[in-house]
Order: structure tokens, then C-alpha cells, then sequence
């Protein structure tokens, strides 16, 4: 089978392009050549063009035809009728990464399935990703472009600590300094390992069934944000001091953080992953967050040069720490 990524040296993209190659897929990236944290797979055949430049696509790609194509780097309508136009009667496929913060926000109820309603009316990122559903719903139905949309939830590898400000958070707790956790703490979240993804996700690439449908992809690890920051201080061999803060506060504070907890984060989100399932009966996540958080703590000691500090962030976690501190 003959697969091109678009991108491939993402957090969840690599791990798919690792298992894909793993698996005899005949891996075609097309990237810009520019990631050094996630280099290609061996085997894996690079294609260097500018997925915003069509032109250096076609050029680049010459007469190949795939059975899939998978764009993981298409955030707006505008880049999925780029899609639409560089693909149509070149690919038996094409896999729109979209996002499971797309689904309502608060949700309804638990656990989400597929079929649970589109709406955040706080977040313009999951908006544009809904908006590229839609389009694509729309050109599936009316002219039978092959479309598959996969929602992934918080997909997280080594490098990716599942806090806002990275490093900024580990170097607070290892310093005994307070880690702000927004509301009280006990709201529930799902934490996917990038290679837990993959197991599900390969296997849909090429199946007929998967065509004109849609499927989340997330682990069954299902913790609270105080479960989470505990994990990773357990990592680091301190003890974590937690300070509760709401989150409109954090919003107030820091819009841009506020925008991914009041559209995402500050909800708890439980997913049912069932549907995959039936396409891919043997999908099992195994392997859970305090292990992931071994991972990422050894990443970042491996090289000091990665604990990168977030001074302005670090800054309105100090004042709201002040604030709210108990």
C-alpha cells in the first residue's frame, strides 16, 4: 500500500509513520525537511515541497497516485480545498486530522461518541476544524471525495508536557514553587500516548470501511488534572503543591491559555472508543500516563538546553498563585 503524509514529524504523526513502515506501508512524507526532535523512519521516502505552495506539491509528486493521503498540518477550510484540488482521482483516500475539541463544549454528556454535536464557542482552532469537516462532509456527499475525518483528543509524547507552558510547569515544581491547576483540580481527562494512537490509526489507512466516516482515536487512561500534575512530580521525585485557580480567572489573566481551557481543557472529557474498535478489533492502549511522564521528564534532563522557561507565563502563574494560594 502506498501512503503519503502530509507533514510526519508531528507528535502523532511520527509515531504513525514509524508503525506504518513498520508494517511494510510504503511511506511517502512530504514535508519541508526542517524537523530534527522527530526525524523520518528509515524506509520512509521524503517528499520535499510546501503543502501552501500547490504548485511545489504537484511538481514534487509527480504522476504518483496514493491509497491514502493524510493531511496532519490542514487547520482551515482554505487548506482542505488545497487538499481537495491536489487529490481528487489521485488518492482511494484522504485522512483529515481534525480535533476532538471540536465535539460541544461543555459536553452534554458522557462518554462522547462520534456522533455527539460540533460546537465551541470558545475556541477559533476547533471552529476552523469543524468548519473543514463540514466542507468535507459537503464534497463526500455531493461528489464522493473519499474522505475520512479522525478526531484525536490530547495526544502527548516525550516532549510534550500536557500543561500550558511546558518546561515552565516541571522547573516550577522542581524549584517547590506552586503549579496552578484550574478549577478544583477533579475534573476529568483522557491523555493519549502518541504510540497508543498509531495501533488504532494505521490500520484505518486503506479500509474501505473507514471511507465517508469519522472516528476519535484516544486512550482509556482517564485521570484528574490533580492526578496528572501529581504524575509528573512523581517523575521529577518531588512533591507537587497545587494551587486551585477557576478558570475565567486563568482566562482573565491569560487569554490565550484561558481560550484552551474555557474550549478544551476545563472540561472533563470521557470518550468511547467503540466505534474504532469495530474496525480495529485488537486496538488497545497500553500505556498509561505515569509512565508517559517517566518519558517526559527524561527527555528534558537528557538535554538541559530543552528546559526552556516561559518568563512571561511564569510570571501570571507567580501573581495567580499569589492570589488564590490557600
Amino acid at each position: 500500500m502506498r501512503v503519503l503524509f502530509i507533514g510526519g514529524s508531528g507528535i502523532i504523526s511520527s509515531a504513525c509513520a514509524r508503525l506504518a513502515v513498520s508494517r511494510g506501508i510504503e511511506l511517502h512524507v512530504l514535508n519541508r525537511g526542517v524537523s530534527r526532535d522527530r526525524p523520518l523512519p528509515d524506509g520512509a521516502r521524503l517528499v520535499q515541497a510546501d503543502i501552501r505552495d500547490p504548485q511545489s506539491v504537484r511538481d514534487a509528486l509527480g504522476g504518483l497516485t496514493f491509497d491514502a493521503v493524510v493531511d496532519w498540518v490542514a487547520f482551515t477550510p482554505e487548506h482542505v480545498h488545497t487538499d481537495i484540488e491536489l487529490f481528487r482521482g489521485r488518492t482511494g483516500q484522504y485522512v483529515f486530522i481534525s480535533s476532538a475539541s471540536a465535539y460541544q463544549t461543555p459536553p452534554a454528556r458522557l462518554p462522547v461518541v462520534e456522533s455527539s454535536p460540533l460546537r465551541n464557542p470558545f475556541w477559533q482552532y476547533s471552529r476552523d476544524k469543524i468548519a473543514c469537516e463540514d466542507l468535507l462532509v459537503q464534497v463526500y456527499r455531493d461528489k464522493g471525495f473519499p474522505a475520512t475525518i479522525i478526531r484525536p483528543s490530547h495526544t502527548y509524547d516525550r516532549t510534550l508536557v500536557p500543561f500550558d507552558g511546558g518546561w515552565t510547569v516541571l522547573g516550577r515544581m522542581r524549584q517547590g514553587k506552586e503549579v496552578v491547576v484550574h478549577g478544583d483540580g477533579t475534573s476529568l481527562w483522557t491523555l493519549t500516548h502518541h504510540e497508543d494512537f498509531a495501533k488504532a490509526f494505521v490500520p484505518l489507512l486503506g479500509h474501505p470501511r473507514a471511507i465517508g466516516d469519522v472516528f476519535h482515536i484516544t486512550g482509556d487512561d482517564v485521570l484528574t488534572w490533580n492526578q496528572i500534575a501529581e504524575h509528573l512530580a512523581a517523575a521529577l521525585g518531588v512533591t507537587a503543591k497545587l494551587v486551585h485557580v477557576p478558570s475565567d480567572a486563568i482566562a482573565a489573566a491569560d487569554p490565550e491559555w484561558g481560550a484552551g481551557l474555557l474550549g478544551d481543557k476545563a472540561h472533563s472529557m470521557v470518550f468511547d472508543n467503540s466505534k474504532v474498535r469495530r474496525l480495529v478489533p485488537d486496538f488497545v492502549a497500553t500505556i498509561p500516563f505515569h509512565r508517559g511522564a517517566r518519558e517526559i521528564v527524561a527527555w528534558y534532563d537528557e538535554d538541559p538546553a530543552r528546559q526552556i522557561v516561559d518568563e512571561r507565563l511564569d510570571k501570571v502563574m507567580d501573581d495567580l498563585a499569589a492570589r488564590f494560594r490557600a
